[in-house]
């Protein structure tokens, strides 16, 4: 589905963006990858002895495959309630850089600040990539409500997986489960090199690639952070010095 053109009154009202958000979910391979790691999410809970409902509030409230997946796990073997949380927190502060970046491009000069809370709490890495896809189509002042409906869009795709894998956990096969995981870190890295347009993003994404392995012989325990950092930096260094030609 194309989005209608900048100019189009289907913009001119925040139900018309919040629908076309809605639609765009439709339009993104992220939407199935999502729905199949979410199955996986609701067979963890379902193995691990949580509640339907309790999983189904981990969705709406962290809003985060990897920082649930720490939730199930960590409290399912045993941690505390604040070793989980440490845990979950130091997963989310990969979020927020993404959010830094997301929200100035929904921003404009009348947008009060409670406006964002709720597309904050959206902006997640799925969201982050779509947004870069998207926003040029859509006007700045229909952003906000264009991206509240996706994120609703999404999040409801998410929640009907709980329940589908929640029901089906005592047929899904481990192997099956730890398969449709892995499907959301490779459906991110397809994501990110389809949106790089900038020769930093370009180096930055191929060089944290390469570092990684390298990286990784120091089992340093923290290899992607590393290796993300590094090669983010000398992305940075690259994209500053080509500007002061």
């Amino acid at each position: 589905m194309a989005l209608p053109a900048l100019d189009s009154p289907k913009w001119h009202s925040a139900a018309g963006a919040f629908r076309l958000g809605l639609r765009a979910v439709a339009t993104t391979v992220l939407t199935a990858v999502l729905f199949a790691t979410y199955l996986g999410i609701g067979a963890l809970a379902h193995d691990t002895h949580f509640s339907l409902g309790w999983v189904l509030a981990s969705t709406l409230f962290v809003w985060a495959g990897p920082a649930q997946i720490i939730l199930i796990s960590t409290l399912g073997s045993g941690a505390t309630v604040a070793q989980a949380a440490i845990a979950v927190t130091v997963s989310a502060i990969r979020l927020f850089p993404m959010v830094v970046a997301v929200l100035p491009m929904m921003r404009t000069p009348t947008t009060r600040q409670r406006q964002l809370i709720l597309p904050a709490h959206f902006i997640a890495v799925t969201l982050w990539v779509e947004c870069f896809r998207l926003f040029p189509q859509v006007p700045r002042e229909a952003r906000i409500a264009f991206t509240l409906g996706l994120g609703c869009g999404l999040v409801s795709i998410c929640l009907i997986a709980n329940v589908v894998g929640f029901m089906l956990a005592a047929n899904l096969p481990q192997l099956f489960g730890a398969a449709i995981l892995l499907l959301t870190p490779l459906a991110f890295l397809l994501s990110t090199a389809r949106n790089c347009r900038e020769l930093a993003d370009i180096v930055a994404l191929g060089l944290g690639l390469a570092l990684f392995p390298l990286v990784s012989l120091l089992h340093t325990g923290v290899d992607i952070l590393i290796s993300g950092v590094t090669a983010g930096t000398i992305a940075y260094g690259v994209h500053r010095w080509r500007h002061r030609r």
